[in-house]
């Protein structure tokens, strides 16, 4: 197992424990001994042995001398669990490879800083691997450089673009497949964000159905929720959408699914505050003209001003489609990362 493959494995590791360790990153890690044994590892949920912790046990004795792959800069302070740079240390690893450091200000290069002091050669992963690490962890990282959570913005539509039809029955545009990838993707979340027009017109649960989930995100609704409605108990907030984000973020709410109807989601998107939109496209057209938009207000005025994204990845579920793009000023992701 070489660098590119060991890190790729720490990724995938990664990925199995993606809903179940916020507010901590989700992290996995790979030791791989000069004879070949592997040994891997995933952060567990908060209170638990983090990824290298995990992987370090497995290994035993085999950790000496080896090289030890983690997607994520090793902490390097007291949390709730001892750091893992020292537990990399005590175990012995000749090597530590680094997906990505850690912009947690706790950390921020310590970590690799301690490995080093130790006599431990330490590299980064280059290249596509690098690249596959910052893609997955971006949730994360955005949120310990900015104090903010990650935004996703999710949309179901006909191909022409409803969300709704002109009486506002919206039920069900995608079919058992979609909807229950969109539970999938509440459950990866850390909150769940609508406005009250929402509540008081569907009377939304929030909550994660029809797929396994070991938490239910925190229910956020901007103003006020009827109080017999079925999102409670819930965070009712108001103002600008930037104080939002900012009292969310402080929560330790690493990412957003906003899911409010098209008022909410418009806002969002005229304002900047969108890191990701996954949309539901489903095989159907409204026709006419008094349709329900996808994004209420305003729109482009001219060609110039009409807002590009980058498609990221498509995926068939069912008979509709998920399309999940980002902002065309975002950096390209690598290829095989799509």
């Amino acid at each position: 197992m070489d660098d590119v493959e060991a890190m790729q494995r720490a990724v995938d590791l990664a990925s199995t424990v993606r809903a179940t360790t916020a507010p901590n990153p989700w992290v996995g890690c790979v030791v791989v001994t000069a004879g070949g044994q592997v040994f891997e590892g995933a952060t567990q949920p908060p209170g638990g042995p983090h990824a290298e912790a995990v992987a370090l046990a497995a290994a035993g004795a085999a950790a000496r001398g080896a090289t030890a792959y983690t997607t994520l800069e090793p902490c390097s302070h007291h949390g709730r669990t001892p750091p893992c740079a020292d537990a990399l240390v005590a175990a012995g690893v000749a090597r530590v490879v680094i997906g990505i450091d850690d912009p947690d200000p706790k950390v921020a290069g310590q970590g690799a800083a301690r490995l080093r002091a130790a006599g431990i050669v330490v590299d980064h992963a280059t290249g596509g691997a690098a690249e596959a690490v910052a893609l997955q962890l971006a949730p994360y990282l955005h949120h310990r450089r900015t104090g903010r959570p990650w935004v996703v913005l999710k949309l179901a539509s006909s191909l022409d673009g409803r969300t709704a039809a002109p009486d506002g029955s919206s039920r069900w545009i995608t079919g058992p497949e979609a909807r229950a990838d969109a539970h999938r993707l509440r459950a990866d979340s850390d909150a769940v964000l609508v406005g009250a027009g929402t509540v008081r017109a569907d009377d939304p649960a929030l909550t994660v159905r029809h797929v396994p989930a070991e938490r239910q995100p925190l229910r956020v609704v901007l103003g006020q929720a009827p109080a017999d409605a079925a999102v409670h108990p819930c965070l009712e907030l108001g103002g600008e959408l930037g104080q939002v984000l900012d009292t969310l973020g402080g929560k330790g709410v690493v990412q957003l699914l906003v899911e409010g109807g098209a008022t909410v989601a418009g806002a969002f998107h005229r304002a900047g505050l969108v890191d990701r939109y996954v949309l539901y496209l489903a095989p159907a057209l409204f026709g006419g003209d008094d349709g329900r938009s996808l994004l209420a207000g305003a729109g482009a005025p001219t060609m110039a001003e009409v807002w590009r994204g980058r498609i990221l990845s498509t995926t068939r579920l069912g008979a509709d489609l998920r399309i999940d793009l980002v902002p065309a000023t975002d950096p390209e992701p690598p290829e095989g990362t799509h």
